[in-house]
């Protein structure tokens, strides 16, 4: 479809348009001058065209001499095949060209403050100036992949009975999680509203009302620490069921990832996604997100160092709640000692108090076919065991974690990916998996409680519920993560629809029944009334866009992101109010303090 300004689009020029007259309208890409023939590189939506002013035809001619980049023009000219050896075959309408005829500048534009294509451009001018950089390539590229992308997931979400309804922005504060947004009342003086940081509860009230099957592309909110990944308003893909299970959401959600990345992507999926459960994975892996195209996993050794008298090893060993594993690294023995060095720095970052190694140079030799200096603790019987444990081979290079057993998981982890990439065992394509039957709630020892690791409102394993009260720390839950080359994409649960199962939810966090009451009486009275057993996840947006248009920052498939600092550099957004709104809202500015905690006038 075309405007009545043009007939035609730039990108959709071909043979099939030589000899006839068509109306272009587009920005300036680039204005070139050769041998007083001047070409002009219109674009729009579609792509590129070149449009050509010869000198016969001295008004036009002139006009175009005036052209710079980025002017927005409408051209009428006629289409005609570009001249032998000119072709372009980088460019889809690379075999033709369009003769001007007539020119119009619609609208001229200053010198730029970047160019659009230049790559070197700063993120905080491109930011600053962000409509002129979704202009690139790289950037209209990425929103439409994005718009592609959303299209195949409501597709397939409509073909399948699901509703998409819209659940409020301007909601109750509930202090779990992550920080809210707050939102003054001006009709209620010195009340909040929170921005949602997920549709959670409204879409659990959703199924107590019977539509069974929900789903909304939803923004979302969260006052939190910001990295590459994350962003205060962010897009998720939020979804709910009725009368299902785990297996029925997961087997539901692998055909949407399947069908979506096979038609918008081109990419073919495992069917089916392999499972792996929360203590397998962290214990092969360190972590609950690993990524399966990395080769390497941990193997545990605490049985091998209970009784040597290296006490790095050993004392971890014979401590509940510590691990010592070995991560064996294919080829690793060509690591030098600053490349080894570099690694040990890295371990530090996650508590690591260093990184112990072998090198196995070669395994006939025995004992003299390694290097390490370690191995003089080490009796050769443990020694020989270990190797044997690992499937130790020449020319490797195993590291060692021994520490409490957050610290091991976290440090041996990210030295897994590290070495993965630095080494190339990387596997190229997409390793999706399920993560499954999380801890229900770990133990915040700053604060001397449980929280929940997900959510307050994701149901237990029906025969861990009695242990709500008296060993929270072994209650599996029934959530379930879709894990991506390392990055969790999408996350869910099976919910609590019982009162009496989520007040001992509630309990066991700290809850007594009439706070519980106070933050969650609404969801509380709702399960009293026929509530049915549901479950659902919510898939992140602008993770997933980001991650196959392979860009390392989830702002660049964003139209209008965020810094680090959570702010807008195009609007200068947070801005001050003035006294006036503050009133109106029953609000007044914080009075500076000195030092000393006096009022500074």
């Amino acid at each position: 479809m075309t405007s009545e300004q043009r007939d035609c689009l730039c990108g959709e020029l071909d043979e099939s348009f030589v000899a006839r007259e068509v109306v272009l309208c587009g920005w300036v890409q680039r204005r070139r001058d050769h041998g007083g023939v001047i070409f002009i590189d219109l674009r729009d939506r579609r792509g590129l065209v070149q449009v050509v002013f010869d000198p016969d035809r001295a008004k036009q001619f002139a006009l175009a001499e005036t052209v710079r980049n980025e002017y927005v023009l409408r051209v009428t000219g006629k289409a005609r095949l570009r001249p032998e050896g000119t072709h372009n075959p980088d460019l889809p309408t690379g075999a033709v060209e369009v003769l001007g005829l007539e020119l119009t500048i619609l609208n001229s534009a200053d010198p730029l403050p970047f160019q659009i294509e230049d790559v070197e451009t700063g993120e905080a001018v491109r930011l600053r100036y962000r409509y002129l950089d979704l202009r690139s390539e790289r950037m209209q590229r990425n929103l439409r992949l994005r718009h592609r992308l959303i299209r195949a997931l409501r597709h397939y979400l409509d073909e399948r009975d699901f509703v998409e309804i819209e659940t409020p922005v301007l909601t109750r504060s509930t202090p779990e999680g992550a920080r809210d947004y707050l939102v003054p009342s001006r009709a209620q003086p010195g009340q909040f509203f929170a921005l949602p940081q997920s549709p959670q509860l409204f879409k659990q009230l959703l199924m107590v009302s019977g539509f069974e099957r929900y789903y909304q592309v939803a923004r979302c909110f969260r006052d939190e620490d910001l990295r590459a990944d994350r962003q205060p308003e962010f897009t998720q893909l939020d979804i709910e069921m009725s009368f299902i299970d785990e297996a029925d959401v997961m087997s539901a959600m692998e055909g949407m990832m399947r069908e979506v990345f096979s038609s918008v992507l081109k990419i073919d999926l495992p069917d089916p996604l392999p499972k792996l459960t929360y203590a397998q994975s962290v214990r092969r892996f360190g972590t609950d997100r690993p990524d399966l195209r990395i080769p390497l996993e941990l193997v545990d050794v605490a049985d091998l160092m209970a009784e040597v008298e290296f006490k790095v090893f050993a004392g971890p060993a014979g401590t509940p709640g510590s691990r010592v594993a070995v991560l064996r690294v294919p080829g690793g023995a060509s690591l030098s000692r600053q490349q080894i060095d570099s690694y040990t720095e890295l371990v530090k970052q996650f508590g690591a108090g260093g990184l112990a190694y072998i090198k196995v140079n070669k395994l006939s030799d025995g004992i003299g076919g390694l290097q390490s200096p370690i191995l003089k603790f080490l009796p050769e019987t443990v020694v020989s065991e270990l190797l044997d444990r690992v499937g130790a081979e020449d020319g490797d290079l195993l590291f060692f974690g021994a520490d409490r057993e957050r610290v091991v998981n976290d440090a041996l982890s990210a030295l897994r990916i590290r070495l993965g990439h630095d080494l190339d065992l990387v596997t190229p394509g997409w390793r999706p998996l399920w993560v499954v039957d999380f801890p229900l709630l770990e133990e915040d020892a700053a604060a001397g409680r449980w929280v929940a690791l997900h959510h307050p409102f994701t149901a237990p394993h029906t025969e861990d519920v009695d242990h709500l009260a008296t060993d929270p720390g072994a209650v599996r839950s029934r959530a379930y993560d879709m894990v991506l080359n390392g990055t969790e994409i999408g996350g869910g649960s099976i919910r609590i629809h019982q009162r009496a199962v989520q007040q001992q939810v509630f309990a066991a966090l700290g809850l007594n029944e009439a706070q519980a009451q106070t933050r969650f009486g609404f969801l509380l009275d709702a399960l009293r009334y026929g509530a049915p057993p549901h479950g659902g996840i919510a898939f992140g947006i602008d993770r997933i866009v980001s991650m196959v248009a392979g860009e390392g920052s989830i702002r660049d498939v964003i139209a209008f992101p965020k810094t680090q600092k959570a702010s807008c550099l195009l609007t200068e957004a947070p801005g001050d109010i003035d006294n006036d709104q503050l009133r109106e809202l029953g609000l007044r500015r914080a009075t500076p303090q000195r030092p000393d905690g006096t009022a500074m006038e």
